[in-house]
Protein backbone atom coordinates (compact mmCIF):
# COMPACT_ATOMS: atom_id res chain seq x y z
CA UNK A 1 0.00 0.00 0.00
CA UNK A 2 0.94 3.12 -0.81
CA UNK A 3 0.41 6.57 0.32
CA UNK A 4 -0.01 9.97 -1.38
CA UNK A 5 2.26 12.95 -0.26
CA UNK A 6 1.80 16.53 -2.67
CA UNK A 7 0.79 13.91 -5.59
CA UNK A 8 3.99 11.19 -4.93
CA UNK A 9 3.16 7.76 -4.00
CA UNK A 10 5.09 6.38 -0.60
CA UNK A 11 5.34 2.86 0.42
CA UNK A 12 4.47 1.94 3.67
CA UNK A 13 6.76 -0.84 4.56
CA UNK A 14 9.05 0.07 7.38
CA UNK A 15 12.95 -0.19 7.32
CA UNK A 16 12.98 -4.32 8.24
CA UNK A 17 10.23 -4.99 5.30
CA UNK A 18 12.03 -2.90 3.20
CA UNK A 19 15.28 -4.46 3.52
CA UNK A 20 13.76 -7.90 3.68
CA UNK A 21 12.21 -6.66 0.00
CA UNK A 22 15.05 -6.10 -1.22
CA UNK A 23 17.51 -8.85 0.06
CA UNK A 24 14.60 -11.24 -0.93
CA UNK A 25 14.19 -10.08 -4.63
CA UNK A 26 18.01 -10.19 -4.87
CA UNK A 27 18.34 -13.56 -3.95
CA UNK A 28 15.50 -14.82 -6.02
CA UNK A 29 17.26 -12.87 -9.04
CA UNK A 30 14.08 -11.19 -9.64
CA UNK A 31 14.01 -9.24 -13.09
CA UNK A 32 15.82 -5.69 -12.34
CA UNK A 33 14.56 -3.14 -10.36
CA UNK A 34 15.57 0.03 -8.69
CA UNK A 35 14.42 1.83 -5.42
CA UNK A 36 14.10 5.58 -4.95
CA UNK A 37 14.39 7.08 -1.51
CA UNK A 38 12.61 10.31 -1.46
CA UNK A 39 12.53 13.51 1.37
CA UNK A 40 11.30 16.93 1.32
CA UNK A 41 13.99 18.41 -1.97
CA UNK A 42 12.83 15.03 -3.99
CA UNK A 43 9.15 15.87 -3.45
CA UNK A 44 9.38 19.55 -4.59
CA UNK A 45 11.80 18.89 -7.43
CA UNK A 46 8.66 16.23 -8.89
CA UNK A 47 6.15 18.95 -9.11
CA UNK A 48 8.33 20.62 -11.51
CA UNK A 49 10.08 17.47 -13.49
CA UNK A 50 7.95 14.75 -15.37
CA UNK A 51 10.24 12.90 -16.29
CA UNK A 52 11.42 12.51 -12.86
CA UNK A 53 7.64 11.67 -11.67
CA UNK A 54 7.40 9.08 -14.62
CA UNK A 55 11.01 7.08 -12.92
CA UNK A 56 8.99 7.46 -9.19
CA UNK A 57 5.74 5.82 -10.79
CA UNK A 58 8.21 2.34 -12.32
CA UNK A 59 10.38 2.25 -9.18
CA UNK A 60 10.30 -1.16 -6.81
CA UNK A 61 10.22 0.26 -4.03
CA UNK A 62 9.29 4.40 -2.77
CA UNK A 63 10.56 5.08 0.97
CA UNK A 64 10.85 7.81 3.00
CA UNK A 65 14.20 9.21 3.54
CA UNK A 66 13.09 12.16 5.32
CA UNK A 67 11.61 12.55 8.75
CA UNK A 68 9.39 15.85 7.02
CA UNK A 69 8.12 13.18 5.14
CA UNK A 70 6.75 11.28 8.33
CA UNK A 71 5.20 14.56 9.66
CA UNK A 72 3.83 15.58 6.37
CA UNK A 73 2.01 11.92 6.10
CA UNK A 74 1.00 12.23 9.92
CA UNK A 75 -0.67 15.87 9.06
CA UNK A 76 -2.00 14.38 6.22
CA UNK A 77 -3.68 11.93 8.54
CA UNK A 78 -2.08 8.67 6.65
CA UNK A 79 1.11 7.81 9.26
CA UNK A 80 3.77 6.16 7.56
CA UNK A 81 5.45 3.15 9.47
CA UNK A 82 8.82 5.04 10.23
CA UNK A 83 11.79 6.32 8.39
CA UNK A 84 13.77 4.24 5.85
CA UNK A 85 17.36 6.47 5.98
CA UNK A 86 19.05 5.66 2.48
CA UNK A 87 22.53 5.72 4.59
CA UNK A 88 21.13 3.39 7.50
CA UNK A 89 19.71 1.19 4.60
CA UNK A 90 23.31 0.67 2.38
CA UNK A 91 24.97 -0.37 5.30
CA UNK A 92 22.31 -2.19 6.70
CA UNK A 93 21.97 -4.00 3.23
CA UNK A 94 25.31 -4.15 3.07
CA UNK A 95 25.36 -5.97 6.59
CA UNK A 96 23.47 -9.10 5.33
CA UNK A 97 24.65 -8.90 1.72
CA UNK A 98 27.69 -10.26 3.44
CA UNK A 99 25.78 -12.76 5.35
CA UNK A 100 23.88 -14.22 2.16
CA UNK A 101 26.90 -13.94 -0.33
CA UNK A 102 25.74 -11.01 -2.50
CA UNK A 103 27.78 -8.76 -4.68
CA UNK A 104 27.63 -5.36 -4.12
CA UNK A 105 28.75 -2.11 -6.60
CA UNK A 106 29.53 1.65 -5.34
CA UNK A 107 29.19 4.10 -8.10
CA UNK A 108 29.47 7.41 -7.50
CA UNK A 109 30.35 10.14 -4.56
CA UNK A 110 32.92 12.90 -4.15
CA UNK A 111 36.32 11.48 -5.45
CA UNK A 112 37.63 8.43 -2.94
CA UNK A 113 34.37 7.97 -1.08
CA UNK A 114 33.42 4.85 -2.48
CA UNK A 115 36.84 3.68 -1.89
CA UNK A 116 36.96 4.63 2.13
CA UNK A 117 33.25 3.84 2.64
CA UNK A 118 34.17 -0.34 1.15
CA UNK A 119 36.97 0.20 3.30
CA UNK A 120 35.35 0.86 6.22
CA UNK A 121 32.44 -1.64 5.42
CA UNK A 122 34.96 -4.44 4.76
CA UNK A 123 36.65 -3.62 8.33
CA UNK A 124 32.86 -4.27 9.63
CA UNK A 125 32.01 -7.49 7.54
CA UNK A 126 35.20 -9.50 6.19
CA UNK A 127 32.68 -11.15 3.86
CA UNK A 128 31.00 -8.44 2.04
CA UNK A 129 31.64 -8.68 -1.68
CA UNK A 130 32.28 -5.44 -2.72
CA UNK A 131 33.55 -5.87 -6.47
CA UNK A 132 33.50 -2.58 -7.70
CA UNK A 133 34.08 1.19 -7.10
CA UNK A 134 33.64 3.59 -9.71
CA UNK A 135 33.88 7.72 -9.23
CA UNK A 136 32.86 8.70 -12.62
CA UNK A 137 34.17 12.49 -13.83
CA UNK A 138 31.76 15.13 -13.62
CA UNK A 139 29.63 15.77 -16.61
CA UNK A 140 29.58 12.06 -17.55
CA UNK A 141 26.03 11.88 -18.01
CA UNK A 142 26.68 14.05 -21.29
CA UNK A 143 30.06 11.59 -22.02
CA UNK A 144 28.55 8.55 -24.04
CA UNK A 145 32.59 6.84 -24.02
CA UNK A 146 32.37 7.46 -19.99
CA UNK A 147 28.53 6.24 -19.81
CA UNK A 148 29.67 3.24 -22.03
CA UNK A 149 32.95 2.48 -19.59
CA UNK A 150 30.40 2.76 -16.57
CA UNK A 151 28.41 0.24 -17.84
CA UNK A 152 31.07 -1.82 -18.93
CA UNK A 153 32.64 -1.69 -14.92
CA UNK A 154 29.87 -2.84 -13.62
CA UNK A 155 28.28 -5.86 -16.51
CA UNK A 156 32.04 -7.55 -15.96
CA UNK A 157 31.52 -7.63 -11.88
CA UNK A 158 27.67 -8.21 -12.20
CA UNK A 159 26.38 -7.19 -8.94
CA UNK A 160 23.14 -8.39 -7.09
CA UNK A 161 23.01 -4.73 -5.67
CA UNK A 162 24.50 -1.26 -7.10
CA UNK A 163 24.11 1.54 -4.69
CA UNK A 164 24.40 4.83 -6.70
CA UNK A 165 25.66 8.22 -5.23
CA UNK A 166 24.91 10.75 -7.46
CA UNK A 167 22.46 13.26 -6.22
CA UNK A 168 18.86 13.73 -6.75
CA UNK A 169 17.47 13.69 -9.60
CA UNK A 170 20.61 12.52 -11.70
CA UNK A 171 21.24 9.15 -10.11
CA UNK A 172 18.03 8.39 -10.51
CA UNK A 173 17.38 9.30 -14.10
CA UNK A 174 21.12 7.36 -15.01
CA UNK A 175 19.89 4.48 -12.66
CA UNK A 176 16.34 4.59 -14.93
CA UNK A 177 18.13 4.82 -18.08
CA UNK A 178 20.87 1.83 -17.37
CA UNK A 179 18.88 -0.48 -15.12
CA UNK A 180 17.68 -3.14 -17.27
CA UNK A 181 20.82 -3.09 -19.87
CA UNK A 182 22.58 -3.86 -16.43
CA UNK A 183 20.67 -6.74 -15.55
CA UNK A 184 21.36 -5.95 -11.54
CA UNK A 185 18.47 -7.57 -9.47
CA UNK A 186 18.07 -3.59 -7.64
CA UNK A 187 19.97 -0.43 -8.08
CA UNK A 188 19.22 2.30 -5.02
CA UNK A 189 20.22 5.86 -5.12
CA UNK A 190 21.68 6.97 -1.77
CA UNK A 191 22.96 10.89 -2.22
CA UNK A 192 25.45 11.15 -0.17
CA UNK A 193 25.93 7.80 1.29
CA UNK A 194 29.56 6.99 0.92
CA UNK A 195 31.08 10.03 2.32
CA UNK A 196 28.71 9.88 5.98
CA UNK A 197 30.23 5.88 5.64
CA UNK A 198 33.42 7.07 5.14
CA UNK A 199 33.23 9.92 7.51
CA UNK A 200 34.29 12.32 4.72
CA UNK A 201 30.91 14.19 5.92
CA UNK A 202 29.79 14.18 9.63
CA UNK A 203 26.64 12.79 10.24
CA UNK A 204 23.87 14.47 12.61
CA UNK A 205 23.97 13.07 15.92
CA UNK A 206 21.65 10.58 16.69
CA UNK A 207 19.54 12.82 19.02
CA UNK A 208 19.05 15.27 16.13
CA UNK A 209 18.06 12.80 13.62
CA UNK A 210 15.12 11.31 15.69
CA UNK A 211 14.34 14.86 16.07
CA UNK A 212 13.84 15.13 12.69
CA UNK A 213 17.01 17.68 12.99
CA UNK A 214 19.10 16.09 10.58
CA UNK A 215 18.25 19.18 8.18
CA UNK A 216 19.83 21.81 10.29
CA UNK A 217 22.89 19.84 11.15
CA UNK A 218 23.77 19.52 7.66
CA UNK A 219 23.12 23.06 7.04
CA UNK A 220 25.65 23.93 10.00
CA UNK A 221 27.92 21.85 8.65
CA UNK A 222 28.07 23.15 4.57
CA UNK A 223 25.80 26.39 4.38
CA UNK A 224 27.07 27.31 1.24
CA UNK A 225 26.30 24.48 -0.16
CA UNK A 226 22.83 23.87 1.30
CA UNK A 227 21.20 27.02 2.13
CA UNK A 228 18.81 27.14 -0.73
CA UNK A 229 17.64 23.50 -0.21
CA UNK A 230 16.55 23.84 3.59
CA UNK A 231 15.82 27.98 4.00
CA UNK A 232 13.97 28.10 0.48
CA UNK A 233 12.94 24.95 -0.02
CA UNK A 234 11.47 23.61 3.77
CA UNK A 235 8.79 26.42 3.79
CA UNK A 236 7.46 25.55 -0.23
CA UNK A 237 7.65 21.80 1.21
CA UNK A 238 5.64 22.55 4.35
CA UNK A 239 2.59 25.01 1.90
CA UNK A 240 2.65 21.65 -0.46
CA UNK A 241 1.56 19.85 1.94
CA UNK A 242 -0.74 22.70 3.87
CA UNK A 243 -2.45 22.94 0.42
CA UNK A 244 -2.83 19.20 0.02
CA UNK A 245 -4.74 18.98 3.70
CA UNK A 246 -6.82 21.94 2.48
CA UNK A 247 -7.56 20.00 -1.11
CA UNK A 248 -6.18 23.15 -2.99
CA UNK A 249 -3.77 20.46 -4.40
CA UNK A 250 -4.25 19.94 -8.40
CA UNK A 251 -2.87 15.75 -9.34
CA UNK A 252 0.14 15.50 -11.54
CA UNK A 253 -2.58 13.54 -14.15
CA UNK A 254 -4.78 16.56 -14.73
CA UNK A 255 -1.64 18.93 -15.21
CA UNK A 256 -0.07 16.62 -18.12
CA UNK A 257 -3.25 16.06 -19.85
CA UNK A 258 -3.46 20.08 -19.97
CA UNK A 259 0.02 20.28 -21.14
Amino acid sequence: MRINICGVEIDKYNFDEVVEKIINHCLAQGKPEYVVTPNAMHILSLQQDADFRDIYRRAFLVVPDGVSLLWAAKFLKTPLNGRVNGTDLFEQLCAIASEKGLKVFLLGGRPGAAEKAQEVLQNRHPNLAIVGTYCPEYGFENRPEELDLINSKIKATAPDILFVGLGAPKQEKWIANHYLSLQIPVSLGIGVSFELVANMVNRAPVWMQKAGLEWLFRLLVEPQRLWKRYVLGNPAFIWLVLKQRLGMSKSFASQELRN
